[in-house]
């Protein structure tokens, strides 16, 4: 059997934070999987299928064969991502990735129990959002297998790109695609972030 990393993320948009994430998932995974999805928690700037083509280039910029974007695995529920990616793979172990600050959200989720029966949790710390012990505790009394990945990750935030138009944030490979689009208040005419 071998394991598969899986992603979704609202990318909007895909930041230096989710190329640092992919990166490093490709040193613990011999097959990482992304997609972009409408989460039911957020509203968002930009279309999903907009959302998606960004995160495409920025996976094809990181030029891995072992990193492929699936599209198909959208949706805003976790379980109905994992029935999908069970249809693709087949008895292979399925890793689900999140962020840290998304652990005490995991039990809320449309059939949790279901999501932890059929996958294993993977945790990523993120800056600003410290381990909660005691929601890992709940979280594998819910029976949930899960491991803490300590990743290096930088401290960016698609929120934080949103409001303040930072184009440090932002995958240099994605920059120009902003600015001809004016995305995110990118603007093309001055080269830079509108203020």
């Amino acid at each position: 059997m071998s394991a598969i990393a899986l992603l979704g993320t609202s990318a909007d948009p895909p930041t230096c934070g989710h190329q640092a994430l992919l990166e490093q998932l490709l040193t613990h995974f011999t097959h990482v999987v992304t997609w972009a999805s409408d989460n039911p928690g957020k509203q968002h700037a930009l279309p999903l299928a907009q959302r998606s083509a960004l995160l495409q280039a920025l996976v094809q910029s990181v030029g891995d064969p072992r990193l492929t974007l699936v599209q198909e695995l959208s949706s805003p529920w976790a379980i109905t991502t994992l029935e999908r990616a069970e249809a693709l793979w087949p008895g292979q172990v399925l890793c689900f990735v999140i962020g840290s600050d998304l652990m005490d959200q995991v039990l809320r989720w449309k059939e949790a129990d279901a999501v932890l029966a059929r996958c294993r949790l993977i945790i990523v710390p993120r800056e600003g959002w410290p381990l909660n012990h005691t929601a890992i505790a709940m979280l594998r009394r819910h029976g949930a297998q899960l491991d803490v990945l300590s990743l290096h990750i930088p401290g960016t935030a698609s929120s934080s790109v949103r409001r303040d138009t930072d184009p440090s944030q932002i995958p240099a490979v994605l920059r120009p695609l902003l600015m001809q689009n004016k995305f995110y208040g990118f603007d093309t005419d001055s080269g830079s972030a509108a203020l």
